[in-house]
């Protein structure tokens, strides 16, 4: 399996592609980062989508693995719940913002440009950096506007979440639940037929 496929949904926002690696797979309930190496994969695949991450935090990520791996787990669920919450309609708590500038506090940034851009660089220990960069970016989102745009996929199974700007978009993706259903619809038609 390679990495893009054990991570199925990548949005280039951080907090969002942390949440989708619970994913359901078969009807059971999948967790993609139950080890230390499977989040050094993951961080590997958001690399790639992330222009400003150096190698250097790669190698202090890699050296405080257990205190990120932990960390990443405990800001995922504190994620997933806020987002489920959100995409259900609630307002966004003051307290959750908080949470997120208090994450930032513990690693603030510096800046650089690369590419005639200014990109924030977090300092601190590793699972500080991470988790100030995933606050970071969902701070992002609500500066944006774009977390009340947050939905669930329509597939009753799926614990996906995705960003529908569009406000017509049903499926975490068409490859994963919408071919699915579309199948599944055309099957049930097929033996209604018969």
């Amino acid at each position: 399996m390679s990495e893009n496929n054990k991570f199925p949904l990548i949005s280039g926002n951080l907090s969002l592609d942390l949440v989708n690696t619970e994913l359901v797979s078969r009807g059971q309930r999948q967790d993609l980062l139950l080890s230390e190496r499977d989040v050094l994969d993951w961080i590997s695949v958001i690399k790639r989508e992330n222009p400003y991450w150096d190698n250097q935090l790669s190698l202090k990520i890699k050296e405080r693995i257990q205190q990120v791996f932990v960390g990443v787990l405990e800001m995922r669920t504190i994620l997933r719940k806020q987002f489920e919450s959100i995409a259900d309609g609630n307002p966004i708590p003051a307290e959750f913002i908080a949470f997120l500038e208090n994450k930032i506090e513990k690693s603030p940034f510096t800046y650089k440009l690369s590419d005639q851009k200014l990109v924030p660089i977090p300092i601190g220990e590793a699972e500080d950096i991470l988790q100030s960069y995933i606050a970071f970016d969902t701070l992002t989102l609500i500066e944006e506007n774009k977390l009340p745009s947050l939905k669930r996929c329509s597939n009753d199974d799926c614990v996906l979440l995705f960003i529908d700007e569009s406000g017509r978009r049903k499926w975490c993706s068409m490859k994963i639940c919408g071919n699915r259903k579309k199948v599944a619809r055309f099957q049930h038609r097929k033996s209604d037929d018969e």
